[in-house]
């Protein structure tokens, strides 16, 4: 049969006065021409080549094709880039950005990895290896932070909080919880925050099963952040900041005796806590029904658990909420802490500040699709989990640069958009690489700002 030489065209006749023809016939063209800033960012942090010394390599070499910092390269770019399963490999493989991003020739270099490569890779990594990639990570972000702040950092804050991912098949450890009444993961999300700055970095992401208690691998996880965070910011206090079901005596025990160590977790109401709000309860009644809006009185009291070594001071939220067409409900809040501000202080402006974490968590469900643990292997998911964690640490690297610009405040899915979603032909000589981007790119002043304080010079 005769080879096939004609482009497949697509015709629109009648939309404007001459018909419109559409074809797919642009060479060495991508829709992803302005990831090269992902490769800038990754090259200032050393990230992904990090993770590839982690990762043991049992391949023999001389049946190799795809390197490991290769393969790691792109499912971390592709993962940033919108393609979040390794099915998207096939339709990768040729594409000049992406051979550009791992390292190769955009035009003449080798096809990249192919599904059931990375999906091998997936399945052979370890325990160890994973445990080496997340200590990896914590590594990558602290040290990142200590060399932009240095000494001049007065407060380190560590914000822990988990999410449900639900499955939908036979992966291992995927088990049913009762209160979010599917079958799924808990993964555990660990943030740090500087100062005032409104940003939380992600610095660990671990998969547990479905029906993990809240707490499972938090002191785990404190006993490896603290002392990180100590040595590379030593004049600065930690706090750190729980939600109510990771409370644990252990972990309070813990925190207690850490030198410079703050703390505000929440706490589950009981009968003794209620006892003790009754007299705020009544004054919030009393205001609301006269307000005739939703009302709190804020309080505190020393209380000790059954378990807990001694007394520990309780930050209470006494508050009546208004809904219109509904009868008042009394909603009394617990926090406890061992700072000693005043409890609208301490509830208003540090506990309820932790919300902010909920966004982070979105950008990585919704930007990233943390969640895709669709692998039958529990280890597996990690990885997957962990190659995630990666791609948003260099799409925060890249909020952290558009500073001063549209950007500064972006979702992940905007800057996606805005900065690399653009249209790009490679032209590729023995003198330099040439990327063409269109000339009328909506956010072409942002992305050349970007660009330069990655360490690119304008030319």
């Amino acid at each position: 049969m005769p080879t096939q030489t004609t482009t497949p065209c697509v015709v629109f006749p009648e939309l404007f006065e001459r018909p419109i023809v559409t074809q797919f016939d642009l060479a060495n063209a991508s829709s992803d021409g302005g990831a090269v800033l992902l490769k800038a960012a990754d090259a200032r942090l050393g990230l992904i080549e990090e993770l590839a010394r982690s990762v043991r390599d049992e391949r023999m070499p001389g049946k190799v094709d795809h390197k490991l910092p290769e393969l790691l390269s792109q499912r971390i770019f592709g993962l940033a880039c919108g393609y979040e399963d390794c099915n998207d490999a096939a339709r990768l493989a040729h594409d000049p950005v992406h051979k550009m991003l791992v390292g190769r020739d955009p035009v003449l270099g080798d096809s990249l990895a192919s599904q059931p490569t990375l999906s091998r890779l997936e399945n052979a990594v370890g325990p160890r290896d994973l445990y080496r990639m997340g200590e990896t990570l914590v590594a990558t972000v602290v040290d990142r932070h200590r060399l932009r702040l240095g000494r001049t950092c007065r407060q380190v804050t560590i914000d822990l909080d988990s999410t449900v991912d639900p499955t939908h098949g036979a992966q291992q450890l995927s088990l049913f919880h009762g209160h979010y009444d599917t079958w799924c993961y808990l993964p555990l999300l660990g943030f740090l925050s500087f100062d005032d700055e409104a940003e939380q970095y992600l610095f660990t992401a671990i998969l547990r099963p479905g029906n993990a208690r809240d707490r499972l691998g938090v002191l785990g996880v404190l006993r490896r952040i603290i002392p990180q965070v100590r040595s590379a910011f030593p004049g600065a206090r930690i706090l750190v900041r729980l939600d109510g079901g990771f409370g644990g005596p252990e972990i309070l025990d813990f925190l207690d005796d850490q030198p410079r160590v703050d703390y505000v977790i929440g706490f589950a109401r009981n009968s003794v806590l209620a006892r003790s709000a009754r007299g705020l309860m009544g004054k919030a009644r009393k205001m609301s029904r006269r307000s005739k809006r939703t009302e709190h009185v804020y309080g505190d009291c020393r209380y000790r658990a059954g378990t807990w070594s001694h007394d520990r001071r309780i930050i209470i939220k006494a508050e009546v909420v208004r809904l219109d067409g509904r009868d008042p409900k009394d909603n009394a809040r617990f926090v406890v802490t061992n700072l000693r501000q005043t409890p609208r202080w301490l509830y208003e402006m540090v506990y309820c500040a932790r919300g902010d974490v909920e966004n982070r968590i979105k950008e990585l469900k919704y930007g990233l699709e943390i969640d895709r643990t669709s692998c039958t292997s529990f280890l597996a998911n990690q990885f997957r989990v962990l190659l995630t964690a990666a791609a948003y640490i260099l799409m925060q690297e890249l909020r952290m640069h558009a500073t001063h610009t549209s950007c500064a405040r972006a979702q992940v899915w905007t800057l996606r958009d805005r900065l690399l979603k653009i249209g790009a032909q490679v032209v590729s000589s023995t003198r330099r690489i040439l990327v063409h981007l269109p000339e009328s790119v909506p956010f072409r002043d942002d992305w050349t700002r970007i660009a330069c304080s990655l360490g690119a010079r304008s030319g």
